[in-house]
């Protein structure tokens, strides 16, 4: 059976699999840790890499999440953004990623044709979304609105810290958990790129 025909992967609200979890919660704790300028990067190792499989078929990678703050704390696992064409296509792309490592683990049809990879080597994420997806642009307006406000790092950093004293049976309980903050903070994010609409 090939890869691409394999049983179907967990999606939002599935029962927890260790695969996914396994680097980012150890006995039900998420790890925080002080910013690593290894994180830069890697994010261009695996840039590199994922460009040299799919070529002209990457139409935007980059840097996302905490780790792609210069100076925030984060829950050790850098996540990049992958857009394809159509990640619901997966034999257009999905072949060249597994042959150059990468293995899926998440496959979420109903939520954008979301899909998660993993490295061989490192812990990343690695989400794959379609042109024109509107998560694309909000996980983008999030890590910028994080590099330029201070005051938001702080308030996020402050949440997260919190949550990691907690015990979780899945790390999406936890990402679930950030709602709140992750909203606000974007309010503020589109009001600041309303006001000042050249920036």
């Amino acid at each position: 059976m090939s890869p691409l025909e394999a049983s179907p992967l967990p999606s939002r609200g599935a029962p927890p699999v260790a695969s996914p979890d396994s680097r980012n919660l150890v006995n039900g704790r998420v790890h925080i840790s002080q910013y690593d300028a290894k994180w830069p990067y890697l994010f261009k190792r695996e840039s590199e890499k994922v460009r040299a499989a799919l070529d002209d078929r990457v139409l935007l990678f980059e840097h996302v999440g905490s780790t792609a703050v210069p100076g925030m704390a984060a829950k050790p696992c850098v996540d990049l953004l992958l857009v394809v064409a159509d990640p619901a296509d997966e034999p257009s792309y999905l072949p060249d990623l597994l042959a150059a490592g990468y293995s899926v683990v998440i496959r979420e049809p109903d939520w954008y044709e979301h899909r998660v990879l993993k490295g061989p080597d490192i812990n990343l994420n690695l989400h794959v979304f379609g042109e024109g997806c509107e998560e694309v642009e909000r996980m983008r307006l999030f890590r910028d609105h994080l590099i330029a406000d201070a005051g938001a790092r702080e308030r996020y950093t402050a949440v997260k810290r919190e949550l990691a004293e907690r015990t979780w049976d899945r790390i999406q309980d936890y990402a679930d958990a950030k709602t709140a903050v992750v909203e606000q903070l974007l309010d503020e994010a589109r009001a600041r790129r309303t006001a000042s609409p050249d920036d």
